[in-house]
């Protein structure tokens, strides 16, 4: 495939310092830092599973409002107000 690509500064001067190093194209030194690039990210890993553990529970914190109201209760029993 045969494309054009505007290069930074920077990246044009790594293809030059491994073309002078290793004696290879420029084609061939794009194409090998490509390769090696596209490799140096693994995949994200999902995150473990979450462990179940018995019974059932106490508080339904998928209800953010009924979890609001039992934290309030309980803050008023503390201070002794009804």
């Amino acid at each position: 495939m045969r494309t054009t690509v505007t290069l930074d500064d920077d990246v044009a001067a790594l293809i030059e310092g491994e073309r002078a190093r290793t004696g290879e194209s420029f084609r061939a030194a794009v194409n090998r830092l490509l390769r090696r690039g596209g490799r140096a990210v693994p995949p994200p890993t999902p995150p473990p599973a979450l462990p179940e553990l018995p019974g059932s529970p106490l508080l339904d914190v998928s209800d953010v409002s009924a979890l609001l109201a039992i934290l309030d209760d309980e803050r008023r029993a503390q201070r002794g107000v009804a």
